[in-house]
């Protein structure tokens, strides 16, 4: 597990931000709209925006979670699909993957 540590440290570091996030945009969206309709209709676009930023970050949120499991596990690092160990550039650039690129591309 030590040779993970680093990956586990980076993963702690975005699942912090993610969860912030993830609370602003909550806080943002229990906002009272505002009476004026043209306002309201902006505020409805405002909305959408929000939910999909906050849908992304949950999902995000969850594969580092599943990550964070797999590193305690043991099982880190290893496609799910083929179970294959995933290239450690691939780990690198989105330490949170389950899949190696080839198993990604089908």
């Amino acid at each position: 597990m030590d040779d993970h540590k680093h990956i586990r440290d980076t993963l702690l570091t975005r699942k912090q931000a993610l969860g912030e996030r993830i609370s602003s945009v909550k806080a943002d969206l229990a906002q009272q709209r505002p009476a004026d309709f043209s306002e309201q209709v902006t505020e409805r676009e405002n909305e959408d925006v929000l939910k999909a930023i906050q849908q992304e970050s949950e999902k995000e949120l969850a594969s580092i979670n599943r990550a964070l499991v797999k590193i305690d596990d043991g099982e880190y690092g290893i496609c799910d699909r083929c179970g294959r160990q995933i290239a450690a550039a691939r780990l690198k650039a989105l330490p949170y993957t389950t899949l190696c690129v080839e198993c990604a591309d089908q």
